[in-house]
């Protein structure tokens, strides 16, 4: 052991293979950063913390979320992947209101996810026990940012493997607003956004959108129609589609979308892609 810490520089970590992603067969990445993977603590000679890469990893691997700010609210989708046949529908939700008037999705490991709504629920209480109003969006996002870049910063922590959105009012500008997490903390304010599986592809059809003209219910329905457009029937695991909004309709309180509503638009989605791909079909045999 002497000569393997002596080989591997001074006051540099010794580059033998270890936990935390160092093993065999922990791909391309984990190699590459091998020594320097161990802790959320330590950069790598090129600037990079491979704890919250990996935790990026992880939210890629899950389910599709895509949030959207129409012209009256704004709506929340996730693709919830059903890993056994024997759940019951509902089980494991990743749209959760936190508040009357603020609620929150994620994607990524479940068990982090249910640690950030509870925190997130009492941020809002808290608010509202210390101010007498409801806590604004960007407060909302900003200490949920905080409490995500907390767990970056100390060796014994793990990054949060998540993304979260936050879809909530604000009184002061009377509009309601749209703000992505991710595992790092770093937070921003959308007029769409997509992570988990195939985010790019997503991001690209919501670009797509007029998101100026479109109601929630609209919104909502065009959601369900990018989650069947990058998923691949054939290889992904069946899903759950899940969902939630804020709107002048809801009277500005964050809702779960009742059940009825979330499967039309989830046939409605499929059905359209199959059209699309019936009209493909059609053009090449011309």
């Amino acid at each position: 052991s002497s000569s393997s810490s002596s080989s591997s520089g001074k006051g540099q970590p010794a580059t033998r293979q270890a936990g935390g992603g160092g093993g065999r067969g922990a791909g391309k990445m984990s190699s590459v950063g091998s020594g320097y993977d161990l802790g959320c603590n330590i950069y790598s000679p090129d600037g990079r913390v491979f704890q919250i890469d990996y935790a990026g990893k992880a939210v890629e691997n899950s389910g599709a979320m895509i949030g959207l700010k129409c012209k009256d609210g704004v709506v929340v989708g996730v693709e919830k992947l059903v890993m056994n046949r024997l759940l019951m529908e509902g089980s494991g939700r990743r749209v959760h209101p936190v508040g009357r008037h603020a609620g929150i999705a994620f994607t990524g490991y479940v068990a982090d996810g249910r640690a950030v709504v509870s925190a997130a629920k009492s941020e809002v209480e808290n608010y509202d026990d210390y101010y007498g109003v409801d806590m604004p969006p960007h407060v909302l996002t900003e200490r949920l940012g905080h409490y995500f870049h907390a767990y970056t910063t100390y060796g014994g922590y793990r990054p949060f493997g998540l993304a979260t959105v936050v879809a909530a009012y604000d009184n002061e500008k009377g509009e309601a607003f749209l703000h992505q997490i991710d595992p790092a903390g770093t937070h921003y304010r959308y007029h769409g956004c997509a992570t988990g599986k195939a985010r790019q592809a997503a991001k690209t059809e919501i670009e797509k959108l007029d998101l100026s003209s479109l109601t929630v219910e609209e919104g909502l329905k065009r959601i369900a129609f990018i989650i069947h457009t990058i998923r691949e029937e054939e290889k992904d695991k069946p899903f759950e589609f899940e969902a939630g909004w804020i709107s002048k309709d809801t009277n500005w309180e964050f809702e779960l979308v009742p059940r009825d509503v979330r499967l039309e638009a989830d046939k409605w989605g499929k059905k359209r892609v199959e059209e699309m791909e019936m009209e493909d079909d059609s053009e090449d045999e011309d």
